[in-house]
């Protein structure tokens, strides 16, 4: 090995993750869950890290330095109560402070856990809105964007813009502009998610499908004034969002906020008309602080094309108002633009520090993980379950999925980020009404207005879809035509649009075929795809995980590597 070797790790908050890079390529990104099943595990990345070095044919003493995607000591910027919070803070300026102090020292004892597992590496703390942007740039393939970053929080910034470009010795972000908490869109979500009842961290996704059933209008002043714009960005109300404290002592919400809105939701008690309507007013105005922001880039740094990193960037709806409203020709999110992409953000980031040279590998890449190629199964892989191989495997499949078939797919390298990109799928045909019912009451176990999303041949996509750029990662919600309307209606959601994926040939041969057959079969070219998960569980990493998702949920069959597996 020439040259650093570099690892990069996110590790101890959420979707532990881990990247390296050796001799000037990119070896693999990998988040925890997918090894260990554990979905948004904090966990060390053991498994993923044991893959990655094997792969290199490293070991943890090759490894020269180690990239954590915090910046410890970044944290003591608000480990002071600093005066101008003081009116809005309340009682809450001291333990705010408190607990700064304490993530920042829980952070750098983390940092110092990783030299135990790399004895001869260098530690380093990279800003986590810097590990952010490097990647989703990176990931892009352009010459040169603007790039912002919208998240709950990075140490103690929130939103983040500057402007990228290529050059000889690496990838250049320079301008930076940076909004600091307390004024943070992932905060404003993740509580109003958290109030409505689903998972804070997990399920902001529910809400903003619930969103398409509501009516704004009802609570559209109360978040104009929770959220109102400004000149630069956008602010956040410390009467209805009280200022944070990292501590789940502590609401997110006021009472004032509560009173003016609804009773907490409970999990299990269905969502009325109120939930859809608070969840449609908080969808309309993140769109709307979205897209200022965006025009906000674009006005900074006068770019023609944008990458979008964060937590926030997976909000689908947002990111295709983007392209429809911010007067950008191309607009990009990465594959993995929440937290588990900045351990390759951080890697790059000491990397780059070291050589003056481009890293391989990144570019428009997705498919990051492990794979199983050649493996084989036995006629009774599990008790209850045969496996065979067919003889034309694409053409099987599409027959199966024509038939009204939902099947599994399990094929490749593991892909990065949390949405289905077609070597974990779960396959459908669109056409069959009745196949959402079953794939939401018997396949995901998950609430019947969440919708599915289509994945397309490339040169058949406008015939059923309006976004008018590229989608390969299912980032963007997009129009749809009539011709979708009345063909393929499964697919389309309450507010006429699709997370649509776009597939190139070159991108994935074998699903590309399976459209492709399925296209001459029916004349339709597009599939339902959703991830091969049931809901509470990750992405299905690993052959045994698959299986175990063909044993538990109500998927028809599984298409393992080369092996057709059916309960018998």
């Amino acid at each position: 090995m020439r040259g650093p070797v570099v690892i990069g790790l996110c590790s101890g908050t959420h979707d532990s993750a881990a990247a390296l890079i050796v001799d000037g390529r990119l070896v693999g990104l990998v988040e925890e869950e997918r090894l260990n099943g554990i979905k948004h595990t904090k966990a060390y990345p053991q498994e993923s890290v044991a893959w990655l070095l094997e792969q290199a044919g490293a070991s943890p003493c090759d490894v020269t330095n180690v990239a954590y995607n915090f910046s410890p000591r970044r944290y003591l910027r608000a480990a002071m109560p600093l005066p101008r919070l003081w009116p809005a803070a309340g009682r809450r300026a001291l333990p705010r402070a408190r607990s700064f102090a304490v993530v920042h020292r829980r952070a750098s004892q983390r940092m110092r856990q990783f030299g135990q597992h790399f004895p001869r590496a260098k530690l380093h703390g990279v800003e986590h809105h810097r590990a952010h942007g490097l990647y989703a740039f990176a990931a892009s393939g352009l010459s040169s964007a603007a790039v912002l970053v919208v998240d709950s929080l990075g140490e103690t910034t929130t939103t983040s813009i500057c402007s990228a470009r290529r050059t000889h010795s690496g990838i250049d972000l320079h301008g930076r502009w940076s909004l600091p908490d307390p004024a943070s869109l992932g905060y404003a979500y993740g509580a109003v998610t958290e109030h409505l009842g689903w998972r804070r961290g997990d399920e902001e996704g529910t809400v903003m499908a619930l969103a398409a059933l509501g009516d704004p209008a009802r609570f559209r002043d109360l978040f104009a004034e929770a959220l109102p714009l400004t000149r630069d960005a956008f602010a956040l109300d410390p009467a209805l969002f009280p200022l944070r404290v990292i501590s789940s002592s502590y609401p997110r919400l006021s009472p004032r906020f509560v009173a003016a809105t609804c009773p907490p939701r409970q999990p299990k008690e269905p969502p009325a008309q109120v939930h859809a309507d608070l969840a449609a007013a908080l969808q309309e105005r993140t769109e709307q602080v979205m897209v200022h922001l965006a025009r906000r880039a674009r006005r900074r740094t006068g770019e023609e094309a944008l990458c979008l990193g964060g937590g926030v960037a997976l909000n689908c709806v947002s990111a295709g108002k983007i392209v429809e409203e911010a007067g950008y020709d191309e607009v990009f999110v990465p594959c993995a633009p929440g937290d588990s992409g900045t351990a390759a953000g951080a890697a790059l980031s000491v990397y780059q520090g070291h050589v003056s040279a481009s890293v391989a590998g990144l570019e428009d890449e997705c498919y990051l993980g492990p794979s199983f190629h050649g493996l084989e199964l036995v006629p009774r892989p599990r008790p209850g379950m045969s496996a065979h191989r067919p003889t034309d495997p694409a053409r099987s499949l599409a027959t199966q999925l024509a038939e009204g078939k939902i099947v599994g797919l399990f094929r490749g390298a593991l892909e990065a980020g949390p949405r289905a990109l077609g070597n974990r799928s779960i396959l459908a045909s669109p056409l069959l009404p009745e196949v959402v019912e079953r794939l939401n009451a018997r396949v995901k176990f998950r609430e019947s207005f969440r919708p599915f999303a289509p994945v397309v041949l490339a040169d058949k996509a406008a015939d059923y879809f309006t976004l008018g750029q590229a989608t390969p990662y299912m980032s963007f919600a997009s129009g749809v035509t009539a011709l979708a309307h009345t063909t393929i209606p499964a697919i389309v959601h309450t507010n006429g649009l699709a997370r649509v994926q776009i597939l190139t040939p070159e991108r994935n041969p074998f699903l590309h075929a399976v459209l492709h057959e399925f296209h001459q079969l029916t004349g339709v070219p597009v599939l339902i795809n959703t991830s091969l998960n049931i809901k509470g569980k990750p992405i299905c990493g690993t052959p045994a995980h698959a299986l175990d998702c063909l044993a538990e949920s109500g998927i028809d069959a599984l298409f393992l590597e080369d092996w057709w597996v059916t309960r018998t």
